[in-house]
């Protein structure tokens, strides 16, 4: 099997909707979905407020990795947050999510990133066992919270004096 790792490219959007719903799919969070092809162009290719990494086996796109910085006001540094790493399950256990991820970690040494971030689901224990064995720590420091729906809709309403 020839594997490559590679930028995606607009040509690609088929394919990331793909396996983005794969990915939903195995997350069991499927009902989630609802980016359009038009969304990825618009954030991965006009605007380039994301990016995507594609691996490639025999030159079918077979495992995705978008990503994007954040920063860190402590250090004054850009990091690199993956936003979503997945590789089909047929192509799991051959070494090619070491093969991503090692490549975003290349991207950010390149681009002068002080740190990767990203997180996994609580009960994923084949990912979790995966990063662990790539020398990831877990961070039980910080705790995830999210904010979506009506909830955002309905704080962003509030009579809230500021200054412009």
């Amino acid at each position: 099997m020839k594997t490559e790792i590679r930028n995606a490219k607009e040509d690609d959007i088929p394919a990331i909707m793909g396996l983005i719903r794969e990915l939903a799919e195995y997350e069991r969070l499927s009902e989630y979905v609802t980016a359009s092809e038009n969304d990825i162009k618009r954030h991965l290719f006009a605007d380039a407020t994301a990016e995507a990494i594609i691996c490639e086996a025999d030159g079918v796109p077979v495992g995705i990795a978008v990503f994007f910085y954040n920063l860190s006001t402590f250090a004054g540094r850009l990091g690199l947050y993956i936003e979503d790493i997945y590789v089909k399950e047929e192509f799991r256990g051959r070494g090619l999510g070491k093969m991503m991820m090692s490549r975003l970690a290349a991207i950010a040494e390149e681009r002068g990133c002080i740190k990767m971030d990203w997180v996994v689901l609580n009960w994923n224990n084949p990912s979790i066992k995966f990063y662990e064995s790539l020398g990831a720590e877990k961070n039980d420091t910080w705790t995830a919270y999210r904010m979506s729906g009506g909830r955002l809709e309905e704080l962003a309403k509030k009579d809230i004096q500021y200054i412009d």
